[in-house]
């Protein structure tokens, strides 16, 4: 994923039954058949931050779509990360459902299939925050070759909507993982990403976990304050070479 291709830009919609969800696009401009990846947001929405990641990630040369997990609850939430903001998107994160999460990307896995500039068998995603969180769900999509995991908050004891922690769906995941933990994240302590390891061992999914010292929650974010340079571009290494060995061979 070296960023070197001129880009286009758009915003589309993804059909889900009746629901239309906005997305955001990014692809080569150039003509070709391209891997693919789904940028998966964090609590704030598709905002400025996941638009640069979508538009990073076409730049290396994949077809990149962010789609919205709140079409749901609000259509067109976007904000940034004052404490306000955080409050807000943590109240329509809460109200999110695993099972409608899943048909969500499964639709926008359905839409990227369907682009003739897209190769079907080549498609990862990536997700940070509580986008890291759903990136472990959609993990256990088949479609997803490659998985890139970002502080996913309570994945050993919380799952959107209720019921079994979303822990438990990790014999189910497809693809390679690999999950990203800032070791000064207050939101995640040490045996959470110890439990995530331990259950990706037992169940003998191909994974890498990587701990960062001094990083917190947030760290690959430059508009946030807990922003770490030298995590989130070891980290941005590591995200190039698993797509680039999974999706792009």
């Amino acid at each position: 994923m070296v960023a070197t291709q001129e880009i286009r830009t758009e915003r589309i919609q993804i059909s889900n039954g009746d629901l239309q969800i906005e997305a955001y696009l990014a692809k080569p401009a150039m003509d070709g058949v391209f891997p693919a990846i789904v940028v998966i947001q964090e609590v704030f929405g598709v905002n400025a931050h996941i638009r640069d990641i979508t538009e990073r990630s076409a730049q290396a040369g994949y077809v990149a779509i962010a789609p919205a997990l709140y079409q749901r609850q609000s259509p067109g939430f976007e904000v940034g990360y004052t404490p306000d903001d955080l409050t807000l998107g943590r109240h329509y994160k809460d109200q999110t459902q695993a099972d409608e999460l899943l048909s969500d990307l499964s639709a926008t896995l359905a839409h990227l299939k369907t682009r003739p500039d897209v190769k079907p068998e080549a498609i990862g995603c990536i997700g940070f925050c509580f986008g890291g969180h759903v990136a472990y769900l959609a993990a256990t999509l088949s479609e997803i070759k490659a998985t890139a995991s970002f502080y996913g908050a309570k994945i050993p004891d919380w799952c959107p909507g209720g019921g079994p922690p979303t822990l438990t769906y990790t014999s189910d995941i497809q693809g390679l993982l690999y999950a990203f933990f800032g070791l000064d994240d207050p939101s995640i302590p040490p045996s959470h990403v110890d439990d995530i390891e331990a259950a990706l061992q037992n169940h003998h999914i191909a994974h890498r976990i990587f701990r960062y010292e001094g990083a917190k929650h947030g760290f690959f974010c430059d508009r946030r304050d807990s922003y770490h340079p030298e995590a989130a571009a070891d980290a941005w290494e590591k995200v190039q070479h698993l797509f680039s060995a999974t999706l792009a061979s």
